[in-house]
């Protein structure tokens, strides 16, 4: 009885982890959202990482959270570390192509709680009501993470992320333009 037990246990094991392996490796997540103000508005609150505390959706997860800067002030080369609670963790950001008033491509390497490298890519387009914004992101999932996925969306756990934090956006872009404030 013990032995079909064993077998039994060791069958349901390799079948999980065949389903787990079997899972994309790859992942991408995309929002996008219209914005009523001008693209090079929209643009000046992306490219410049001293300008994310307004809004982006994890600055306030952690009030007390360190912040650094370094290399260029915006633009490519601009860096930006943080270390938090157990909400942000530890990470940095970098970025690597920033086409005013269109792009702005960031690397994003996450180190604490858990170690992953992701591309991240803002796309700014001109439309009838001021601009579209596009926040995407794409990384690989390890092992760990396709067995996370069996429980948890990713899609639909930053998704909410990146709605929140393009709202935010909007807000502050928004009430840029309406003030005639210039991008830097």
């Amino acid at each position: 009885m013990l032995k079909k037990i064993a077998i039994a246990a060791l069958l349901v094991m390799v079948i999980l982890i065949a389903v787990i392996a079997s899972r994309p490796s790859h992942f991408h997540v995309e929002r996008s959202a219209r914005v009523a103000a001008p693209p090079g508005v929209v643009f000046s609150f992306i490219n410049d990482f001293h300008r994310w505390p307004i809004w982006s959706p994890w600055e306030k997860l952690d009030p007390g959270m360190e912040r650094e800067y370094s290399g260029a002030e915006q633009g490519k080369g601009a860096t930006y570390d943080w270390a938090g609670n157990d909400d942000v963790g530890k990470g940095s950001m970098r970025i690597i192509e920033s086409q005013a008033p269109n792009t702005v491509a960031i690397a994003l390497e996450f180190k604490e709680p858990w170690q992953a490298t992701n591309a991240t890519l803002f796309s700014i387009h001109p439309d009838a009501d001021g601009s579209r914004v596009t926040w995407g992101m794409d990384g690989e999932n390890g092992f760990m993470f396709k067995a996370v996925g069996l429980f948890m969306d990713m899609d639909e756990m930053v998704g909410k992320d990146f709605e929140a934090g393009l709202d935010n956006l909007a807000r502050v872009a928004e009430a840029a333009a309406r003030q005639g404030t210039p991008a830097p």
